[in-house]
């Protein structure tokens, strides 16, 4: 062979090579895309995420035609009981053995964090929407983790911020003593501090404790101006009405609910939560797109969506859009194309996911209205404002993120 026949040759089975490796690398895994939806199903985080954030993940796949590049999509869910150590195991039972390509919501920091290390060695999507601690973009981020909804940093900047500027420059915290509510006090005594308030104390609550009354005489006594409750879910329903028995608000002081949900609301009623100032992604009645998406929700579940079980929904249609275009569900893959694409849906105008997984996204800041405001069920909030993603999402102390180059 003449030495410019085997180049040609050697240039051509090169080539082919290189086909061969695109194409094994742009394929479905099995044939099938499988999600998982991972969450509290029973528990103080039930109705925040839930039966519903699996609804939500239903007409995600429906909306998508049940199919993407012509392979099956399936979906499957599981409770995690709030338990680091069962969140881990189920994750590591789906990816390795049951064939799921995605673990979607998971509420529970704690959980969210395990999960996210048995996602990051194993080079899995984890879609992460139910979860607040900003760490899971800050020092523990992972290639193939996005966080979708909030953080612990857009509720400090927008609740947090509010609050301070209204007055409420001293500050007591009843935090949820674990990731989640440690990172929340964190965040937003960095803010409140930034801002020229001052934290006066705070004290650390088991999670799902039936009695605060301890607590909230702690609270009484430090005679801060603001309680702030780091806490989430039946934890904040709890603190607030116990609040109310306790006169706390009756003698001067004033809540901040820096993690409310519309259903937390609802389990409260108007007589008792007018007035709280909270920061969310989303709400049921802010504009058509969300009211019509909600109508479908709501025919379904028979209660309006939280921002969790809305952002399961922006997240998995993101997830299957990627897929659709790359023709592969190879996690380092879907995840590079998912950051690449600006987020546009009913819940999330211009989004842009950062190298650390976090979507920069508009928040808003709501009031709740007082009973006489209300036209009916479920009409509970007031928009005060819309904080810029790139506000909303601001690091003061900039981020650990290992994946942040420079």
């Amino acid at each position: 062979m003449r030495l410019a026949d085997f180049a040609a040759f050697a240039a051509a089975v090169t080539a082919s090579a290189a086909l061969s490796i695109l194409a094994a690398q742009a394929q479905i895994s099995d044939d099938i895309v499988k999600i998982g939806v991972l969450n509290d199903m029973s528990g103080l985080y039930a109705d925040l995420g839930g039966q519903g954030s699996v609804e939500a993940a239903r007409m995600a796949i429906a909306d998508f035609g049940g199919t993407v590049n012509g392979k099956k999509i399936e979906l499957i869910s599981a409770d995690h009981q709030n338990k680091p150590d069962v969140g881990g195991a189920i994750a590591r039972q789906w990816y390795d053995n049951d064939g799921v390509d995605v673990i979607v919501d998971v509420p529970t920091s704690s959980v969210a964090l395990a999960v996210q290390d048995v996602a990051r060695e194993r080079k899995k999507v984890f879609l992460i929407s139910g979860a607040a601690s900003s760490d899971l973009t800050g020092k523990a981020c992972s290639p193939t983790g996005i966080h979708w909804t909030y953080d612990t940093i857009a509720l400090a900047n927008g609740t947090g911020s509010a609050v301070v500027k209204a007055g409420g420059d001293s500050w007591f915290f009843i935090t949820a003593d674990y990731a989640f509510g440690h990172a929340l006090e964190r965040d937003t005594a960095a803010v409140v501090t930034a801002s020229g308030g001052k934290v006066l104390g705070s004290v650390k609550v088991p999670l799902n404790t039936p009695d605060f009354s301890s607590y909230l005489l702690q609270a009484q006594a430090s005679k801060a101006k603001i309680v702030g409750l780091a806490n989430a879910g039946g934890d904040t329903i709890n603190s607030i009405k116990q609040a109310a028995e306790f006169g706390l608000v009756e003698g001067g002081q004033k809540l901040a609910g820096l993690l409310v949900f519309v259903t937390d609301i609802n389990s409260l009623g108007l007589k008792t939560a007018n007035g709280l100032q909270l920061t969310e992604a989303f709400y049921w009645d802010q504009n058509d797109e969300t009211r019509a998406w909600s109508k479908r929700f709501m025919e379904k579940i028979n209660h309006q969506p939280t921002m969790v079980q809305a952002g399961v929904y922006g997240a998995i249609t993101h997830y299957l859009n990627a897929i659709k275009a790359t023709g592969s569900d190879d996690g380092l893959t879907v995840v590079k194309k998912m950051k690449e694409t600006p987020v546009n849906d009913f819940m999330t105008k211009n989004g842009k996911i950062q190298e650390s997984g976090r979507l920069i996204r508009d928040m808003y800041l709501f009031e709740v209205k007082k009973p006489a405001e209300s036209k009916g069920p479920w009409d509970y909030y007031k928009q005060i404002a819309t904080i810029p993603g790139e506000q909303a999402f601001k690091r003061p102390g900039g981020n650990e993120c290992p994946l942040i180059k420079g």
